[in-house]
């Protein structure tokens, strides 16, 4: 069973969250939270597996909440797509973002894979994040990047690019279990969190 707390300021939209949640055999909501600071309080005692976070709140905001965090995934929400928020909210550790109107099954879907570990992150958001880096000024050096091979750098640029897994193994033709070892190096070599950190990594260190 996995365990949701629901993060948003509107008491409405919460209740609809844990309506639609609820109403799933495998997905349970085990508390609600309309600031960032009664989040990260509520996670430390309920000890989620997901937090469905918004961003824009009074007091402690939804990027500063989830730096806070420590052991849930975080699946940010919000109104109005990639912004300097959303940035920041991957940056700070969220694994992936949706915007509100996603539909229904988008969500649950959703859940369960930043649950199962993976990171959601479009090829559509990964294009609006190369713009953001464009605009940006550089970035400081991307610890660990000179340890990695040229084939770790290939699926790195693939991730980047918002491939999943299985778009990677057809693309260097290899197996899933290749490619699953390449993506555990490469957390572990750049001292990455999950594939979001993975698509900043590349981003910062010039590689895109």
């Amino acid at each position: 069973m996995t365990r949701v707390l629901i993060v948003d300021d509107q008491a409405l939209l919460r209740a609809s969250f844990r309506l639609l949640v609820d109403n799933e055999p495998d997905l349970t909501v085990v508390g609600e939270a309309g600031t960032g600071a009664e989040a990260v309080a509520l996670a430390a005692s309920l000890e989620p597996d997901v937090v469905l976070m918004d961003i824009r709140m009074p007091e402690v905001d939804g990027i500063e909440a989830t730096r806070r965090l420590n052991g849930p995934k975080v699946l940010v929400l919000t109104t109005f797509g990639l912004d300097e928020y959303v940035f920041g909210a991957l940056r700070a550790g969220a694994s992936g973002f949706l915007l509100k109107d996603t539909p229904p099954a988008e969500l649950l879907t959703a859940i369960r894979v930043v649950a199962s570990g993976e990171s959601l992150l479009s090829p559509s958001v990964t294009r609006q994040l190369i713009a953001e880096f464009v605009r940006r000024p550089s970035s400081p050096a991307v610890r660990g990047l000179e340890r990695l091979t040229e084939r770790e750098k290939e699926v790195l640029l693939l991730i980047a690019r918002g491939l999943s897994n299985a778009e990677i193994m057809a693309a260097l033709h290899v197996s899933t279990g290749t490619v699953k070892t390449h993506i555990g190096n490469l957390l572990a070599k750049l001292h990455a969190r999950d594939r979001a950190q993975l698509v900043i990594a590349a981003y910062e260190s010039g590689l895109v």
